[in-house]
């Protein structure tokens, strides 16, 4: 009965030519991972995170939620350092961006309240939006007029769920603007730092401290597997929002910490970032390489100001052929599908890195205009 309802919802997606499924890494030229400061691949990085956990008890495993065995006094240390890179009063680290979003927007409204969130915001801050007893209302991408016009209808305390930098097309959030217009409604802002975190700011601390916004904004969340090339993220606000986190957020309450070598990568990955600041300039200038020639070839369907490109070829079945090719021509840059996003709106997904070289770069974007 099961693998009946289950082959045909997947007959379904096979339909829509959808299908996922996973694959290996191949030797080609990386053009779509998020390890966007080679931080991943880093040697250094590794010796250093290898050094640090030698310093450790030895512990292969957390052994519990951070509330029964879990925790440890590093853990509190690096969450102390990670406040100070955030300037924030405080951090909670979480396994992943995605469960430290769902547990703040499932947790924090309360039914008779009001979350507002972008269009393209990520996955898990819908999900944990419909998780709480909130009402949750889309509004147009960084379209001011439609927040106000939503704003102005919005019941109880008001939430606003945006990201500093979106993972599909990689624009901004018009952060100022949006500051100006929760203080106008009294509205509180929750910010996904995920593609900003190790990118902008000092020491790798986002957008909002980069705006000198912080304090404008009570709740933000870092990601740690992006640029930072490891894994994990943090909220970072007030004491009582991580006491209240700490007591009301199932996604932290009821799973197991991370490991000790989990909390040593976090700590060795913002030490080797503040020793190798320059690289945040020279990931800038692998983008504006790349914009500038995607001008020189009049590529117009290219050209955000981040780490992030994306070109749309509208149907699965005519993007997925767009990407084979490239593969072929040696770049690894991967189609995103319809669900993911938008019938329509399908897209070469083009993620640039520190360690593109200008040949590389200059190669991939004589292919696209082939594409064009």
């Amino acid at each position: 009965m099961l693998n009946r309802i289950l082959q045909e919802r997947l007959k379904n997606r096979h339909q829509e030519n959808s299908f996922r499924k996973l694959s290996s890494d191949q030797e080609l030229l990386d053009f779509t991972s998020n390890d966007y400061l080679g931080f991943a691949r880093s040697q250094e990085l590794f010796r250093l995170i290898k050094d640090k956990v030698n310093t450790l008890p030895h512990r292969n495993g957390a052994t519990g939620s951070r509330l029964l065995s879990g925790n440890s006094t590093y853990t509190e240390e690096v969450e102390q350092k990670l406040a100070s890179i955030f300037k924030s009063e405080a951090a909670l680290i979480f396994n992943s961006g995605y469960t430290a979003n769902q547990a703040v927007l499932s947790s924090i409204p309360q039914k008779g309240d009001t979350i507002l969130y972008d269009e393209l915001a990520h996955a898990c801050m819908r999900d944990g939006a419909r998780l709480s007893h909130a009402k949750r209302f889309a509004f147009k991408h960084n379209d001011l007029s439609d927040i106000d016009k939503k704003l102005k209808a919005a019941e109880g305390n008001i939430f606003i769920a945006v990201e500093s930098i979106y993972s599909m097309d990689g624009d901004s959030c018009p952060l100022r603007e949006l500051v100006s217009l929760a203080d106008q409604y009294n509205a509180s802002i929750i910010l996904d730092e995920a593609h900003s975190t190790g990118i902008l700011g000092p020491e790798g601390s986002g957008m909002a401290v980069q705006e000198s916004l912080d304090q404008k904004i009570p709740v933000r969340i870092y990601t740690f597997g992006k640029a930072m090339g490891i894994h994990g993220a943090c909220v970072a606000g007030s004491r009582d929002l991580i006491d209240y986190l700490i007591n009301y957020a199932r996604p932290f309450i009821f799973t197991t910490a991370p490991t000790p070598h989990s909390i040593a990568s976090i700590d060795c990955s913002f030490a080797h970032l503040s020793n190798n600041l320059t690289l945040q300039d020279k990931l800038k200038q692998r983008i504006e390489l790349f914009t500038s020639l995607s001008r020189e070839y009049n590529l117009s369907r290219l050209g955000s100001n981040s780490q992030i490109q994306s070109m749309v070829i509208a149907g699965n079945d005519s993007v997925k052929n767009a990407a084979q090719r490239l593969q072929r021509k040696g770049y690894d840059v991967r189609p995103i599908l319809s669900p993911t996003v938008a019938k329509g709106s399908e897209r070469l997904r083009i993620c640039l890195h520190t360690f593109n070289a200008d040949e590389e770069i200059n190669g991939l974007v004589q292919e696209l205009s082939a594409l064009a």
